[in-house]
C-alpha cells in the first residue's frame, strides 16, 4: 500500500522547559553502549493502514536491543474518523523540524528517521539496518558515549567528551500499549505500540567537553510505566533537529 503523506505544515520546534516525572528505573543503561547501532524514530498513527507494519518492525528493533527506538504519534491523520490516543502536535512538529532540516516539503507515515540525519519507510528493516552500518562505517553512529543511571534519590547523565555542541534531550515513553482501534483505516483491529513518546524534554547543553547531568528525585515520583531515552542531539542553523551523536535508554525496574 502506497504510503500516506500529511498535509505541509510548518511550526516551531517545541521542547518543553520543566522536567517529566519519572519511574523508577534500573540501576543502569538497559542497553550496553557498545552494543547500540543507532536511534531509530517512528512518525506513525493509529489512523493510518500503512502503518502497523512499521509499529511491528519497531517492536522488532526494540527487542533485539541493538538500537534505541522510539514511536511518534502524530495527530494529522485524526480528521479520518479515529483520532490517534497516543498522539500529540508536539510529535507532529517534531516529524515537521525534521522535515525542515532534511530539506523536504512534505512528511508522511510511517516514517522512520535514522540518527537524525536520513529517512527511509517505517516498515523496512532491512532498509533501516542498511542506514545504520552507512552511518557508522562513515563515522556517523553514536560516537560520544552517554551513559544514564539511577544513583540513589536521583538520576545521572554522564556525557563523554566528543567535538562540538548538542542539546541532551530525554523522551520519556510508554514501554508498551495495546490500543483497541474502533473507527478509521484501522477499524477491528488492536494493535501493540512500543515505547510511544508522550514528552520530549532538554535538559542541558553539551560543548563537547565531558558533563554529567543530573535530575533529582522529585521527577521518579508519579511516572507512567515506560522509561526514557537520552539523546545527544545536534540542531541546525534554525533551531531543527539534526543528527544525533550519543544515546542511552532508561527503563523501569521489574
Amino acid at each position: 500500500m502506497p504510503l500516506k503523506y500529511g498535509p505541509l505544515r510548518y511550526g516551531p520546534l517545541k521542547f518543553g522547559l520543566s522536567l517529566c516525572l519519572l519511574g523508577a528505573f534500573a540501576g543502569s543503561s538497559a542497553y550496553a553502549q557498545e552494543q547500540l547501532k543507532g536511534v531509530v524514530e517512528l512518525f506513525t498513527s493509529q489512523g493510518c493502514a500503512s502503518c502497523p507494519p512499521a509499529d511491528e518492525t519497531l517492536r522488532k528493533l526494540i527487542q533485539k536491543g541493538d538500537v534505541v527506538g522510539l514511536s511518534y504519534h502524530v495527530d494529522y491523520w485524526n480528521y479520518l474518523g479515529w483520532a490517534d490516543s497516543l498522539a500529540s502536535k508536539e510529535n507532529t512538529e517534531r516529524q515537521y523540524g525534521y522535515a525542515r532540516a532534511l530539506g523536504r516539503n512534505n512528511v508522511y507515515t510511517p516514517q522512520a528517521v535514522v540518527n537524525g540525519r536520513d529517512h527511509v519507510k517505517g516498515a523496512d528493516i532491512q532498509a533501516i539496518y542498511k542506514k545504520l552500518d552507512s552511518f557508522k562505517n562513515a563515522g556517523e553512529g553514536l560516537n560520544v558515549p552517554v551513559k544514564a543511571q539511577r544513583l540513589s534519590d536521583e538520576i545521572e547523565i554522564d556525557i563523554g567528551a566528543g567535538q562540538g555542541k548538542a542539546d541532551v534531550v530525554v523522551a520519556y515513553f510508554t514501554r508498551e500499549q495495546i490500543v483497541d482501534v474502533q473507527k478509521g483505516e484501522n477499524q477491528g483491529k488492536k494493535i501493540s505500540y512500543w515505547h510511544s513518546v508522550y514528552d520530549v524534554q532538554t535538559v542541558g547543553m553539551w560543548n563537547g567537553s565531558s558533563m554529567t547531568v543530573k535530575l533529582p528525585a522529585s521527577v521518579m515520583s508519579k511516572a507512567k510505566n515506560g522509561g526514557c531515552a537520552v539523546l545527544l542531539q545536534t540542531t541546525d542553523a534554525q533551531g531543527n533537529p539534526a543528527a544525533i551523536i550519543g544515546a542511552s535508554v532508561l527503563l523501569p525496574s521489574d
